[in-house]
């Protein structure tokens, strides 16, 4: 994700000339593309990321398109009230970006996790929430994110993360939910962000036991695809949320919103994600994965184990 996001920005940066780029003083071997096209567009402001918020709300009011980087926790929490405050009050033109969210640093332990910071970016205001599930759907948010305006958290994984589109590339409008495949009659995954991979091969193992499986991809948490949510909730016996973040006020809450205000029968909503009391765990981000049950094989078993009261 981290290469298709610096990729795309340096495309966006040569053909507009308000992008300016703002680090936190990392990203070495992935900014120095841009960093070396556009120096006088390039700003490392060392481990100082209030200031680099300050200063992107800054440009922003000068007329810039401002993007920041850093690791989830530095570029959102550390820096939280400038980000709803400068940024946000004042409607400024600048993304976010949150490199590592999840637990994709989770040898690094609980300082590095970045499993709160979809809740805390969803509810500001005028804040757009993307959380990409591959490269591709990376790509799509960031040119949407550029020529949106507005300030917006763009949430990636540490790198590496396989491609789940075909042919690499994403053609929707952006906000809508993506149909990875159609709502199933009894379950459909909702998932965002890096977590998607896991969620399609889940659904493969269901669908390869006789399970009517859908996925949806929603990459875009703020504004949330409210009608793609009922829809599902109304065609199929039982959703599940899915994502790499504790899903009590994160994606998962903001489905459990839609899915409680609906009348009439729906689909009863089970939300996957990192539990609560596993904030202190150290390790590889698939060992972290496996002991929260959201890699493939835990999303597996969950909808085994929870179509199975609903259908007996």
């Amino acid at each position: 994700m981290r290469n298709a996001f610096i990729d795309s920005l340096c495309e966006l940066a040569r053909e507009r000339e308000d992008i300016v780029l703002l680090c936190g003083d990392l990203g070495y071997s992935v900014l120095e593309r841009f960093a070396e096209a556009f120096p006088d567009r390039y700003f490392n402001v060392g481990i100082a990321e209030q200031n680099m918020a300050g200063m992107a709300a800054g440009l922003a009011m000068a007329g810039k398109t401002v993007v920041t980087y850093s690791i989830a926790n530095f570029a959102v929490v550390r820096c939280l009230e400038q980000i709803r405050n400068d940024i946000c009050y004042h409607n400024g033109s600048v993304i976010v970006v949150s490199v590592g969210t999840g637990v994709a640093y989770g040898s690094q332990g609980y300082t590095h996790h970045g499993i709160e910071d979809m809740a805390f970016t969803r509810v500001l205001p005028n804040m757009t929430v993307v959380s990409p599930g591959d490269p591709a759907e990376t790509r799509w948010a960031m040119r949407h994110l550029v020529e949106r305006g507005g300030p917006s958290n763009l949430r990636l994984g540490r790198g590496g993360e396989p491609m789940v589109h075909a042919g690499g590339q994403l053609q929707a409008p952006f906000g809508d939910a993506i149909v990875m495949q159609a709502p199933g009659s009894q379950v459909t995954f909702l998932s965002t962000g890096a977590i998607l991979p896991e969620v399609m091969n889940a659904a493969q193992a269901l669908k390869a036991q006789g399970i009517d499986v859908g996925v949806l991809s929603m990459p875009v948490v703020a504004p949330l695809d409210v009608a793609a949510i009922e829809q599902a909730a109304r065609t199929s016996s039982l959703l599940i949320s899915a994502e790499e973040h504790l899903a009590e006020a994160g994606f998962g809450g903001a489905v459990a919103e839609v899915v409680a205000s609906l009348r009439g029968p729906h689909a009863r909503l089970v939300r996957a994600g990192i539990k609560r009391g596993m904030s202190k765990l150290v390790g590889d981000q698939n060992h972290i994965r496996a002991l929260n049950g959201i890699n493939s094989q835990g999303l597996f078993e969950l909808a085994l184990a929870e179509l199975a009261p609903i259908e007996a």
